[in-house]
């Protein structure tokens, strides 16, 4: 090959090169999320969602005058601990209850109930009537939490303390994004 074949094919490869790469003299600024993006937050909305979906069918006034206890969503593999996804979702679930028009009592304000250092309320159950009679509670909403690699399922059962009944039960997905990574990542 002559030598200014070789130089054009050098300069041709080089060229092709410089192509592949960029370079950006302009800095990497975080986008953080607004106001208007918190008021549109998809995992907030799923919770409420999920406890529309799951009162479905279910009339207030036909609950009766005792107060609904929220436990904590629990992992499924392990029902003595709750990672902080559980406990948020607790806690989003109780919110939306109280909305819906429910009586929901606040059973962290009360030192009687059955509370492990660091997973929140957990209402296992064997315990549910034993709760529930000491808070007078006619329903407790009980929830596990089974993350996989694409999603996060979350079972919740609306639950009569007098005999144990299932009233009503609701199954959903989150997807495994990084604030549901994070709320499991603390996992205790």
């Amino acid at each position: 090959m002559a030598s200014s074949a070789k130089f054009a094919l050098a300069v041709t490869a080089a060229t092709v090169l410089a192509g592949c790469t960029s370079y950006s003299s302009a800095p990497v600024t975080r986008v953080d999320p607004t106001y208007k993006d918190a008021g549109e937050n998809q995992f907030l909305k799923s919770s409420k969602d999920a406890v529309n979906q799951l009162l479905t069918g279910v009339d207030v006034t036909s609950v009766g005058p005792g107060p609904v206890l929220v436990a904590t969503v629990v992992d499924v593999n392990d029902t003595t601990r709750s990672a902080p996804l559980g406990r948020t979702l607790s806690e989003q679930y109780a919110t939306n209850m109280a909305m819906a028009g429910f009586n929901v009592k606040e059973i962290k304000l009360r030192g009687t109930v059955f509370v492990r250092e660091g997973t929140g309320e957990l209402l296992l159950s064997r315990e549910v009537r034993d709760i529930a009679r000491q808070h007078n509670a006619v329903m407790v909403l009980v929830g596990t939490y089974s993350p996989a690699s694409a999603y996060t399922y979350v079972s919740m059962k609306l639950v009569r303390t007098e005999d144990s009944r299932i009233i009503r039960g609701y199954d959903y997905a989150l997807p495994m994004d990084r604030d549901v990574k994070r709320l499991l990542g603390a996992q205790r």
